[in-house]
């Protein structure tokens, strides 16, 4: 049969498509041979990239979170189809917190914070809220990278506990691994 398509055919279409990506770019810029990037490189693509604007870059131990987050084989990196699903979260946490960092400080107050995380679909408690405030403000205020720690935190417990409540009671069960892989 003329018009099957071999796995090499694939693999030649596949990364053709993946190299026109404008991300693609940014993310082979540090990859290793393997495709993947490892959390110190995932800092270097995202410094170089710009993403976080005019905000300090972010931190090693954030990009471990981001890694995690979408790191579905424990392998601690991330390919470039994980890339691109981490470039639109972080997309939208910075046009999220942009939104709330009303005066352009790069930062923004508990208040805001708590508005910001609303605003994503969280409904947390007060309490979570106060232990979230101080966990990630610095003198009172959040800076980006770690609202985006937060953020990732945030989605990646939520994902977790979504894939384990089955039957949407608002109960699941978790095994330490689970646990402690985002704590």
């Amino acid at each position: 049969m003329k018009n099957q398509l071999n796995l090499a055919d694939f693999n030649f279409f596949h990364s053709n498509f993946q190299q026109q990506d404008p991300l693609y770019g940014y993310f082979s810029a540090v990859a290793g041979q393997d495709g993947q990037i490892s959390a110190d490189e995932l800092q270097r693509c995202l410094t170089q990239s710009g993403i976080s604007g005019s905000y300090q870059p972010f931190s090693l131990e954030t990009c471990r979170l981001m890694i995690n987050m979408l790191d579905r084989d424990m392998s601690c990196t991330m390919g470039f189809n994980e890339f691109k699903d981490l470039w639109q979260a972080l997309n939208g946490w910075r046009a999220t917190f942009g939104s709330f960092d009303r005066d352009q400080s790069g930062t923004i107050e508990g208040q805001e914070l708590q508005q910001a995380i609303k605003s994503m679909g969280y409904g947390l408690s007060p309490q979570a809220m106060n232990c979230i405030m101080k966990r990630y403000s610095l003198n009172g205020r959040i800076p980006f990278d770690e609202f985006v720690s937060c953020a990732v935190r945030l989605r990646a417990l939520t994902d977790q506990f979504r894939r384990r409540d089955t039957t949407q009671t608002g109960n699941a069960s978790f095994q330490y691994d689970d646990v402690s892989f985002y704590s």
